[in-house]
């Protein structure tokens, strides 16, 4: 097998295993809790995208990498990582808009990982020195797929849980709420 037939059969195989994960355990569970409360790991798990960095570190990734890839994968998955904790942060603390907020981290996010992945395919990634960094593309973009698909599908489906005609819900998952989504009071 080549680089490339390598690289497309691991993140292909990734991106089918996250999604069956998300769609069979995590989605159910984050269902059944407000969505405020459910959208704050994910949020976490957005905020751990700073990894991206290394693209732009020479000691790691092939000098020979285009730079009209790196520098935007690089700081795109900063700037999507920053807005992730302050999202995360805003969600906890049940600050007016952290909905809103969470709509532009995806947006941001996936606008990422599209012209990450757009730029990869037209500079073929995979023929590059890549050392550890190859598990980015391959196991880390397509969680992250996920992810922001999961976000979008959850802010879409319950939308009643934060437009102001919808209930009300805890805006903090406090020690003594029910996973269930009770309102612990």
């Amino acid at each position: 097998m080549s680089n490339l037939q390598i690289f497309i059969v691991q993140f292909a195989m990734s991106l089918v295993v996250y999604t069956l994960i998300a769609a069979w355990y995590i989605a159910p569970r984050l269902a059944r809790i407000p969505l405020r409360n459910a959208l704050i790991p994910i949020m976490l798990a957005n905020a751990l995208r700073a990894i991206g960095l290394v693209f732009i570190v020479p000691s790691v990734t092939d000098p020979a990498l285009p730079e009209g890839f790196a520098v935007p994968a690089a700081y795109g998955d900063l700037i999507t990582a920053t807005l992730a904790l302050v999202a995360a942060i805003a969600l906890r603390a049940g600050w007016k808009g952290s909905i809103w907020f969470v709509w532009l981290v995806n947006l941001v996010g996936t606008a990422d990982l599209s012209n990450a992945l757009l730029h990869g395919i037209q500079v073929d990634i995979s023929r590059f020195q890549l050392g550890s960094t190859w598990y980015i593309p391959t196991f880390l973009v397509p969680v992250y797929l996920v992810l922001h698909g999961l976000v979008f599908v959850m802010l879409v489906q319950r939308q009643a849980e934060y437009r102001p005609s919808g209930k009300q819900v805890p805006a903090r998952f406090d020690d003594n709420q029910s996973v269930s989504g009770g309102n612990g009071n």
